[in-house]
C-alpha cells in the first residue's frame, strides 16, 4: 500500500515527542489509533480520524463515501465519561494524553 507523506510526518513527530496517539474505540469494539499533534483540539482529532478512515477504506476497497456530517450528528466522542463537545477545546484540557482511549457514544434522541 502507498504510504502518504502525511503519515511519514506524523510518525516522525511521534518519535520526537511532538505528537501523540489517541486510540478511538468504535461501537463495534474496534480500536483505531489516530496520531495528532500534542496541542491538538477536538476538531483536529475529528479531522485526523476522518483522514485515517478514508485512507484505510481506499486501501481496502471498502465503502468510498461516508457522511461525516451524519456521524458527528449521531455520535459523541467521549473520554472518561465526559463528552468532547467543544471542538475548539484542546485535548489536553480534557486530560487526554498519549495512548489514551476516546470512545464513540451514540447520542440520545431529544
Amino acid at each position: 500500500p502507498q504510504v502518504t507523506p502525511e503519515e511519514i510526518g506524523s510518525q516522525v513527530a511521534l518519535e520526537y515527542g511532538q505528537a501523540m496517539t489517541v486510540r478511538v474505540c468504535k461501537a463495534d469494539g474496534e480500536t483505531v489509533p489516530v496520531v495528532v499533534v500534542q496541542n491538538a483540539s477536538v476538531l483536529d482529532l475529528k479531522k485526523a480520524l476522518r483522514r485515517h478512515v478514508q485512507l484505510r477504506q481506499a486501501r481496502q476497497g471498502g465503502v468510498q463515501h461516508l457522511s461525516w456530517k451524519y456521524i458527528w450528528r449521531t455520535y459523541h466522542l467521549t473520554y472518561a465519561g465526559e463528552k468532547l463537545a467543544d471542538d475548539r477545546k484542546k485535548l489536553r484540557e480534557y486530560g487526554i494524553r498519549n495512548r489514551d482511549e476516546v470512545s464513540f457514544i451514540k447520542k440520545l434522541r431529544k
